[in-house]
């Protein structure tokens, strides 16, 4: 696993404006556009990785190209950064989305149900609605993934993780071994 683990898997990194806040997706594998990736070669499934606080991205890394390597590079792994824990570096390029309808009431984005919202509202910009979802949250992050469970249930989850009819994988990526969490990926 180790040396699939040093061979070169890309991290592309991305600043979207999500709910009029700058973003940071850090996405591992060669989709970077799922909405309008129509091809055959897209995947059916994403790996969507929520941080802890302080909500470094960079920090998951390692584990999204873990987590990738053993899935056989079937899945995309893509890491969100929390509102307003990322700046874009100056000159990089912001990309603008159609905005979730609903972004527009968040009230108090920096605050814990407003970074809930932010997430829902990057899922249903930036991933289709018939993509299935992982969502592994560390710390804080495991909190947000339940959250995204309760108030959106609209949103296709993986099945074969959790109570059987599909739900979100809320662990910690340093609490368990690595196979733990990817035996219920394969």
């Amino acid at each position: 696993m180790d040396s699939e683990i040093k061979e070169e898997i890309p991290v592309h990194e991305e600043f979207i404006l999500c709910c009029g806040v700058e973003t940071q997706v850090l996405k591992c594998g060669p989709w970077t556009d799922l909405i309008n990736n129509q091809s055959g070669t897209r995947p059916k499934l994403l790996i969507f990785i929520i941080p802890g606080n302080p909500g470094f991205s960079a920090m998951y890394v390692p584990f999204a190209k873990a987590l990738y390597s053993a899935t056989k590079r079937r899945f995309p792994v893509w890491i969100i950064s929390h509102a307003g824990h990322a700046l874009a570096p100056r000159g990089k390029k912001i990309l603008k989305s159609s905005e979730d309808p609903n972004a527009e009431e968040i009230k108090d984005i920096y605050g814990v149900c407003g970074q809930v919202e932010h997430k829902l509202a990057f899922l249903r910009t930036q991933v289709p609605k018939e993509m299935k979802l992982v969502v592994i949250g560390h710390s804080i992050g495991s909190y947000f993934s339940l959250e995204i469970l309760k108030h959106a249930p609209e949103l296709p989850q993986a099945p074969g993780v959790g109570d059987g009819k599909g739900s979100l994988a809320c662990c910690s990526p340093w609490s368990r071994k690595e196979s733990d969490t990817t035996e219920r990926l394969n």
